[in-house]
């Protein structure tokens, strides 16, 4: 472009005027640059834009400051090739928020799944609530490399009632929420602080939002209670993860037009397999019995019959059963409680396949070989009667004990067979952790009496193998009939989080056998080598890390932690709302009315949000209650392994109580101690003590807060001498002039 052309560009500024009135070397407006950007009709670089506009070089530091400014305000934006964009040409982007506990935020893209997540400064979260959804344009990316957005607009705001704590500041009524990742506090203007208990625990309803320069406000809704009584850890959790736990008035009436019993009409065109000597075999507190199970040998191997309760007889797609059902997704199981998907008439009423009762039920009879193969497969449904609940405890003591007993046969038929798909399970390579679950034990004033581990006999592994078995046949037939459903999908491990395991494992001396393209057998014959070793659950827990969260979705791709090539779930259907969903379809396909709900998509993604929701909300609870128990130890001594690190201490996971607390790192000695991620350890500067996952410590309680639900330890005794500081090539130079120095001083 000649250089007139430049020139009258900068001429043809509609505001020339309004600039020069406010600059003494006017520059171009902000209304022009964005005109000029605009009938370039692409990304322009900033030299360009500096040339097309004739910026001298006196002009450019105020040129660059007026960019900078467009790009702070959103009418610009900076892309990954540093290039100069409109931001009204890029697209914006749905996006829920999600916030932090010190007071910044990410929002998350909604429908660019896998996209980077945009960063949103304390300032910008200022008027944004966790939860929120909002459209969000990307503006640049900061110094750590974070992909920056500027909020557009709040589309719809999530928290309509919060769960907080209730306290008195200058005068007037202050809501904290208890869900940490909302900082801002909500006034409560109307309520009589004269009638407010500091501390209380309350449930607000919020009449006007934050704005960025006022705060929210609202009004009380609920009093709870205090926040140590028992069983308000649970209505907190309730309410901050806003689990459903009221049944609609629709549900209740629907509920109660259905029998309590099975009629005959209801069993016409079942196939009556009463006679089949079915049992449940469940823990000693389970109440909803969904699985039975039956075995016997053939001339081929073995007949294996999975026995489900026909839940989708009773719950209907889009009636007020099934809505409530799906907007809960799941059961969720607290300590003590349990918030059912379905109510307790039909969860542990007549969908639970209780002893001696006539039940509805969906069949998966399989024929299954000597090496464990499932050679084939019949879904129908039919009509059972459960001939005896057994627990885990009581069948493993029957099999190891011997003897006469109740369905002794069956029993060690069921155990044979057993052994053999876990030879098959073993042989296609599925990943088995070890991890230690455990269970609280409480008294009579429902207070914990102790922590114990859960055991896991293989009465649990006969059922969880006959469960697989059914499950993948289930997944097998939908495919087979070319329908649709939601599968269990665990896809493999991503290229980042491969990298990561890499340098984590070569520094205990381990490897995969193949990184680039890692199967499922690779991580099994890793794990195969852990028995003897002291770190074996620290290996585990990296290996976990590595790959990536099971989802449900319509696209199957595999389980890779079973090492299935296709796999779902059946075999709960009143406890998930995936496993209901694959029974409709199952019926569909028989009875040649398929099942094809309006999105799968959609029900996948719902389904997988609530289980994460129920697992969040149970996981508070249980370290609100460790924290509690841990109340009466502080000022004790414990044994404990270091199970986390970070760059502000130290996780270490307690002997004996099976409780996790924190060293902070200025608590772990004398000294400055760095955090080393790429050794796994942390590491003092001056008497090089280091702390490395797997390490046994001795730690004293120092304190256990049930406002953050932290327990706080210190070190009485742990760590050890820096070897690999030892070995360095300086300090093997420093030692050997310390000798030379100290005999030169003998011989003096």
């Amino acid at each position: 472009m000649s250089a007139s052309n430049t020139q009258s560009l900068r001429l043809s500024d509609p505001n020339l005027s309004r600039e020069k009135q406010k600059y003494e070397h006017p520059i171009p407006s902000r209304e022009w640059i964005l005109q000029i950007l605009d009938d370039q009709q692409v990304p322009i670089s900033y030299d360009d834009l500096v040339n097309l506009l004739d910026i001298t070089p006196e002009e450019d530091t105020a040129f660059h400051n007026r960019i900078k400014a467009m790009v702070r305000d959103g009418q610009l934006y900076i892309n990954r090739r540093n290039m100069i964009c409109v931001a009204d040409k890029i697209e914006l982007v749905k996006c829920c928020v999600q916030g932090h506990k010190d007071g910044y935020g990410f929002a998350i893209p909604l429908d660019d799944i896998g996209k980077a997540d945009f960063f949103l400064s304390e300032k910008q979260m200022r008027p944004l609530m966790h939860g929120d959804i909002v459209s969000v344009r990307g503006t640049s990316y900061d110094k750590r490399g974070r992909r920056e957005g500027r909020v557009v607009e709040i589309l719809e705001r999530k928290n309509k009632e919060l769960v907080v704590r209730l306290y008195v500041e200058g005068g007037v009524v202050i809501a904290v929420p208890e869900d940490k990742r909302i900082n801002q506090k909500i006034l409560l203007p109307n309520e009589n602080v004269l009638e407010i208990v500091s501390g209380e625990v309350a449930v607000i309803e919020i009449d006007n939002y934050p704005n960025g320069i006022t705060l929210a406000t609202g009004h009380i809704k609920e009093i709870l209670g205090n926040y140590a009584d028992p069983g308000m850890e649970i209505e907190i959790a309730v309410r901050k993860y806003d689990l459903p736990y009221i049944f609609s008035e629709e549900t209740l009436q629907e509920v109660a037009n259905i029998p309590s019993s099975v009629t005959e009409e209801q069993i016409e065109n079942r196939k009556d397999i009463r006679h089949i000597p079915l049992v449940t075999i469940d823990g000693e507190t389970a109440r909803d019995f969904d699985d039975a199970v039956y075995a016997e040998k053939s001339n081929q191997g073995y007949r294996l019959i999975v026995a489900i309760a026909d839940v989708s007889y009773y719950v209907r797609p889009n009636s007020a059963i099934d809505k409530d059902a799906y907007e809960r997704g799941t059961s969720v199981y607290f300590p003590r409680r349990v918030i059912p998907m379905l109510p307790e008439e039909l969860s542990n009423g007549i969908c639970s396949l209780v002893p001696n009762e006539d039940r509805l039920c969906m069949v998966c009879d399989m024929q299954i070989n000597s090496s464990g193969m499932i050679q084939r497969y019949e879904f129908y449904p039919a009509v059972m009667s459960s001939h005896a609940r057994l627990t885990y405890t009581e069948v493993w003591n029957n099999l190891s004990m011997g003897g006469n007993y109740p369905f002794k046969r069956e029993s060690e038929t069921l155990y044979e067979l057993y052994h053999i798909l876990e030879k098959r399970r073993t042989k296609r390579g599925a990943i088995e952790f070890d991890s230690l679950q455990t269970q609280m034990i409480f008294d009579e004033k429902n207070k914990i009496k102790e922590i114990v581990p859960e055991v896991r006999n293989d009465a649990h592994k006969i059922i969880e193998e006959c469960m697989l078995a059914a499950n993948v046949s289930a997944a097998d037939f939908i495919l087979k009939n070319q329908e649709q459903c939601l599968f269990r999908v665990h896809e493999g491990p991503t290229e980042e989080k491969l990298q990561i395991l890499k340098e984590q494992l070569s520094l205990l001396g381990l490897s995969l056998s193949n990184y680039d393209d890692p199967n499922p057998m690779d991580y099994a014959q890793l794990i195969g080598q852990l028995n003897d070793r002291e770190d074996k659950e620290l290996v585990e827990t990296m290996l976990l890390r590595s790959m990536q969260q099971a989802v449900y979705q319509p696209d199957n791709v595999g389980h890779f932690g079973l090492a299935y090539d296709a796999y779902l779930h059946f075999t709960s259907p009143i406890r998930r709302y995936p496993d209901l969903c694959a029974h409709r379809v199952i019926k569909g396909i028989l009875d040649k009315v398929p099942y094809r709900p309006k999105s799968w998509s959609e029900i996948g993604s719902h389904c997988s949000y609530t289980e994460r929701r129920a697992e969040d909300a149970s996981r508070d609870v249980e370290k609100w209650l460790k924290t509690y128990y841990m109340r009466d130890k502080i000022g004790e001594i414990f044994e404990g392994t270091i199970n986390g690190l970070t760059n502000f201490g130290v996780f270490v996971m307690l002997k004996d109580v099976y409780v996790e607390g924190m060293i902070h790192i200025s608590d772990l000695g004398q000294d400055y101690f760095n955090y080393i991620p790429e050794q796994l350890a942390i590491v003092g500067e001056r008497i090089k003590i280091r702390f490395t996952m797997g390490d046994n410590v001795i730690v004293k309680v120092a304190q256990a807060d049930l406002d953050t639900c932290r327990i706080d330890l210190v070190l009485v005794s742990g760590g050890r001498k820096d070897k690999t500081e030892e070995s360095s090539p300086n300090n093997i130079n420093k030692k050997n002039k310390n000798k030379k120095t100290s005999r030169n001083k003998k011989k003096k």
